[in-house]
């Protein structure tokens, strides 16, 4: 599933994209690499505020959770959520028709398995450095503390053929929109579940590339939140041009 991704560009980059102001612009960094199991802030433009790049937490708290325990346990469930049932989860389908996001993101990480071992691979867009993930969002109000908690998941369909080399053990990808359906994604209009599939695409393998990146990904030792971890490093193992385009 998408576990980990990317949104590197700079706080300028990331305005321009979107036509949007940063809602704390003095705290932005770029982000090279995250786990969504960190639940870290990160960029979501929502169709509430579209003009508002806000920071939200991957990984959805419904709105319903009574508990702070509860809110932990379920957001360790919900970094993605499947396009394919996104209507049936009770921690989606309130959400859904009211309460989507753009993701804003630079690329994401995935492990292919080969020989029983598993390698990373860092997919980006061709023509697109900055590109909009399909995310829903709630507000959660903490009893205790009070605090109002905004978090995100990401939508995932089955991959095209190029993830499928790659993510070779599920064959599942991000739900990537394409620029001209980001409007469509967020507007509050949109509210039957018809039209909101009708943007369940699966974004085409052409307009897609990715390579191979170090193990410092997974690393313990070091920090994986560095520029580094999306450089190119070769496997001589892989015979990639089998791998990539015999299957």
């Amino acid at each position: 599933m998408c576990f980990h991704n990317s949104m590197s560009a700079d706080a300028m980059s990331l305005k321009k994209r979107f036509s949007a102001e940063l809602v704390e612009p003095e705290n932005f960094q770029p982000i090279f690499h995250e786990n969504a199991f960190q639940h870290r802030p990160r960029p979501v433009i929502t169709g509430d505020n579209p003009k508002l790049i806000q920071n939200f937490v991957w990984g959805l708290i419904p709105s319903w959770t009574k508990t702070e325990v509860s809110a932990k346990e379920i957001q360790e469930y919900t970094p993605n959520a499947k396009s394919e049932t996104v209507f049936e989860k009770p921690s989606f389908r309130g959400v859904i028709k009211s309460k989507r996001c753009l993701v804003p993101s630079t690329g994401f990480f995935e492990w292919q398995e080969y020989k029983g071992k598993k390698y990373p691979y860092f997919i980006f867009l061709k023509d697109q450095e900055i590109f909009s993930l399909a995310g829903i969002w709630d507000s959660w109000k903490n009893p205790v503390s009070g605090e109002i908690v905004n978090s995100f998941s990401i939508l995932t369909t089955d991959a095209n053929p190029l993830m499928a080399r790659i993510h070779n053990s599920k064959k599942r990808m991000p739900l990537i929109l394409p620029k001209e359906g980001e409007g469509a994604w967020i507007d509050p209009e949109l509210k039957e579940e018809k039209d909101i599939r009708e943007l369940f695409q699966i974004f085409p393998e052409e307009k897609m590339d990715a390579y191979t990146i170090s193990k410092l990904i997974t690393s313990r030792k070091y920090n994986s939140n560095v520029r580094e971890v999306t450089t190119k490093f070769p496997y001589p193992e892989l015979n990639e041009d089998e791998l990539f385009f015999g299957l």
